[in-house]
């Protein structure tokens, strides 16, 4: 029946086949890296919170590439070492301490690694929403050609029954299922990655705000 369609439905649906096969690689990937995010994240927790003291945590983290939380607290550890650096280098008063940043750097600092995290989070959700949104009226495109050129090639013939036009009907109908079946599991699988991501995110931003009362309690009093 495909092989036998015109060069534009056929065009239709290596698109629309191309689309789905995109989906389903990213799917996997994914899938891979919101679990390692979630267990690497969830043992971060657990040794921040049971460490001595903030460089042990640093060196711990290193091993914790794929965890978000864990990279959230680097980039304000790494600016927290900074900012206490350069208060102990140049000691004065609180409107000295606060020509350095602060607290407000460490904050600025997480929030950018944050953001960071989340922009790698959310790498490939853009095709399987593009999938999701598209692929129905890509497969509705070679639908409404097929029948087309199948009412087309009935002009030309002596017969006017529907079984001259039924086959071409039927190969028309098969470009609207294929990007059916190409959307469905994009709007799934975008559906479940985008809360995974919303999880994180918000474990992220919980972590934050604990690091950034602590850093305040200890280094900014």
């Amino acid at each position: 029946m495909i092989v036998g369609s015109g060069p534009v439905v056929r065009a239709v649906l290596v698109i629309l086949v191309a689309f789905s096969v995109g989906c389903w690689g990213i799917a996997l990937a994914k899938s891979v890296e919101m679990r390692r995010a979630r267990r690497q994240s969830g043992r971060f927790i657990d040794i921040f919170w049971d460490a001595k003291n903030l460089a042990a945590i640093q060196a711990a983290s290193v091993d914790l590439k794929e965890s978000p939380v864990a990279q959230v607290f680097r980039g304000g550890y790494q600016e927290l070492q900074r900012t206490t650096k350069a208060k102990r280098g140049n000691p004065g008063g609180d409107e000295e301490a606060s020509e350095f940043g602060g607290i407000e750097n460490v904050q600025r600092a997480m929030v950018r690694a944050r953001t960071q995290e989340v922009t790698r989070l959310e790498r490939g959700l853009t095709f399987l929403a593009t999938t999701a949104s598209t692929a129905p009226f890509i497969g509705l495109f070679g639908t409404v050609w097929g029948i087309m050129t199948a009412f087309r090639g009935l002009s030309v013939t002596t017969s006017s029954s529907i079984q001259a036009v039924a086959p071409g009907i039927a190969e028309a109908l098969v470009a609207t299922a294929v990007g059916l079946a190409a959307a469905i599991p994009a709007v799934v699988m975008y559906n479940r990655f985008a809360r995974q991501v919303r999880v994180l995110t918000a474990e992220m931003d919980t972590f934050a705000s604990e690091f950034l009362n602590i850093a305040g309690r200890h280094f900014f009093k």
